[in-house]
């Protein structure tokens, strides 16, 4: 796929990009493994349910999400961590401004600096933080690769993005853990400590679109698809794609990630597809997602691809090639 920025005939700018649909499979399709970043929220996320935590499917949404510290994200947070007698000091994932400017300009104007509960990824933290309390696993190393949480983790989303389907000539290493009691073979791809500060898997494209599927698809994990289809806004919030896509549509689910990931989840039909833009462009990224939305006939949502001059004169377009 490639995503060229056409300015009066002439190719001004061009992304690469991977588009992988569920249901169709490419002869010589990239098996090259990727960093699930954020797309592994719901996946991690689907061990709260496993362990019986009591949440709404809105608070499921910030723990699924990538926040834009909002209001509505913080009250929500906050009123988590009190639930479960923690606070903000408990999270490890590191401060930035929040990814919402409305809302940078708003703690500006009252002087407020940003915390860790600003962090796009605290809903995430968070949920990691109630499954050890629900474990009585501890709470100051949650983060670390050899933690039992990260263990239970990694274990889970390969589960689920069923790691070695589907991948030609698997390379197999068994690992055993003591913590968990489970001895699994596991295919050897790269892990690194995501922006956050936790660890991070890759695998190949199909394989986390497969996770997504088997997800959204079990009725176990209703409150997480629920989470999605109902608060689309707390998944993501002003001007964040995922929410833009549920918002425009029926029975589609979003999520982005880091580095130009982005998948899509058709729930009516159990199907969905995976875009990752190799240079990470946003914008392009964007473009990418809603035009193969509506080519596929799964929504039919109105956005602007058209290119202007600073006066509203129109002297290109982009264009989705794939």
């Amino acid at each position: 796929m490639k995503i060229n920025y056409v300015r009066d005939g002439l190719v001004e700018e061009s992304h690469l990009a991977e588009f992988i649909l569920y249901s169709e499979q490419k002869p010589g399709e990239d098996i090259s493994p990727y960093y699930l970043r954020s797309c592994a929220k719901p996946l991690q996320a689907s061990l709260l349910v496993d362990y019986g935590a009591n949440l709404s499917s809105e608070e499921f949404a910030l723990i699924c999400g990538s926040h834009a510290g909002e209001d509505c994200h913080i009250e929500i947070a906050k009123r988590l961590l009190e639930r479960f007698g923690l606070d903000e000091s408990y999270l490890k994932c590191g401060v930035h401004a929040p990814l919402s400017r409305s809302m940078q300009d708003k703690m500006l104007i009252k002087g407020e600096e940003a915390g860790a509960i600003h962090n796009n990824c605290s809903g995430k933290h968070i949920g990691f933080l109630i499954a050890c309390v629900l474990k009585h696993w501890d709470l100051e190393t949650y983060y670390e690769p050899n933690h039992p949480l990260q263990i239970a983790v990694k274990e889970k989303i390969n589960s689920l993005c069923e790691a070695g389907v589907n991948i030609s000539n698997p390379t197999y290493s068994s690992t055993v853990d003591g913590n968990v009691g489970v001895n699994m073979p596991e295919l050897i791809y790269p892990a690194t400590t995501d922006g956050c500060g936790v660890p991070i898997l890759s695998m190949p494209l199909r394989n986390m679109l497969i996770g997504y599927i088997n997800l959204f698809k079990n009725p176990k994990y209703s409150k997480i698809k629920e989470a999605f289809l109902n608060y689309p806004y707390i998944i993501g919030g002003e001007n964040r794609l995922d929410t833009e896509v549920i918002q425009n549509t029926e029975n589609i689910i979003a999520k982005v990630g880091a580095g130009g990931l982005c998948i899509v989840v058709n729930t009516k039909i159990n199907d969905g597809f995976i875009i990752k833009v190799h240079d990470a462009g946003m914008d392009a990224r964007r473009f990418a997602v809603l035009e193969m939305i509506n080519r596929l006939g799964w929504g039919n949502i109105n956005y602007d691809n058209k290119i202007k001059t600073i006066s509203g004169k129109i002297v290109g377009e982009i264009k989705v090639i794939l």
